[in-house]
């Protein structure tokens, strides 16, 4: 991170604030102007939010982390809703500008910062892979790897409720197809995803499958390309930042049961989320 560029006292760390700032609250309670810098809203539990941290960290570009635990419903306050009407995470604020959804979020920091051309090509060919691969991996990879968690994980631990064997076979059923389809129509036989360079479909795509691993599902295993492809992956990102992104989702299958008011709250949002 370059110091002279960081927002508050350092670039991508973790304020000790509440998750709330510009016209929330506690900024104005002490007596503090606006943050002018970037934040990024993010809870490392969540894929695409992991897809944004090691992007930013990654290319060094300043920002302010805002933790937003999702397990502790603090999405579902009515102080984020002020940020964020979806109450969802990711959200990024730039100034008095606010933008949700993952990619938007990506293909913004793209833009805005001068990051390698690899990322997102300027090439028009090149870049309409990467595209591709984003337009289909939201109701396809993310979709199987989410309810892979929560079927696997989050249902029966954290939320207490059961999933029949029978309702986990199917869905790891279909994630498995949906593996083949990554492999056959995207990796194929190259380095990576669209092309002999690592691009924000990888980063979506390794962040999304992180997910059943945090599951202890061997999603890797059986498939030697895609297991090549996980290391050139992290090779590119860095291992050291890729295990950090990681570590809040390697640790999922040992979350606390939630709070029963929490569990209230959330438990139509789940179900819709993961059907």
């Amino acid at each position: 991170m370059g110091r002279g560029r960081g927002v508050g006292r350092a670039a991508g760390r973790q304020s000790q604030r509440p998750p709330y700032c510009v016209r929330c609250p506690w900024r104005r309670e002490a007596g503090l102007p606006p943050t002018m810098g970037l934040e990024l809203y993010l809870d490392l539990l969540s894929q695409p939010c992991r897809a944004v941290y090691i992007f930013a960290k990654k290319n060094s570009i300043p920002f302010e982390l805002r933790t937003v635990d999702l397990r502790k419903g603090q999405h579902l306050s009515d102080a984020f809703a002020q940020i964020s009407p979806l109450q969802k995470v990711p959200v990024l604020k730039d100034g008095d500008f606010t933008l949700t959804e993952s990619v938007a979020i990506l293909l913004y920091m793209t833009r805005k910062y001068k990051v390698p051309d690899h990322w997102y090509p300027q090439d028009l060919q090149a870049r309409a892979r990467v595209d591709e691969y984003l337009a289909w991996q939201h109701m396809a990879l993310r979709r199987n790897c989410l309810r892979a968690l929560w079927h696997k994980v989050m249902l029966p631990v954290f939320l207490g409720e059961p999933v029949s064997p029978e309702m986990l076979a199917a869905t790891l059923a279909e994630l498995d197809v949906t593996l083949q389809v990554l492999e056959d129509k995207f990796l194929q036989d190259k380095a990576f995803l669209a092309g002999p360079h690592v691009s924000l479909a990888d980063l979506v795509a390794i962040t999304e499958l992180m997910h059943p691993v945090g599951a202890g599902c061997q999603v890797f295993e059986g498939r030697p390309k895609l297991a090549v492809w996980r290391q050139r992956v992290e090779a590119a990102v860095g291992e050291v930042l890729f295990q950090e992104a990681h570590e809040v989702i390697l640790k999922a299958k040992h979350s606390q049961p939630a709070d029963p008011t929490i569990k209230q709250k959330m438990m139509s949002r789940v179900l819709a989320m993961i059907q």
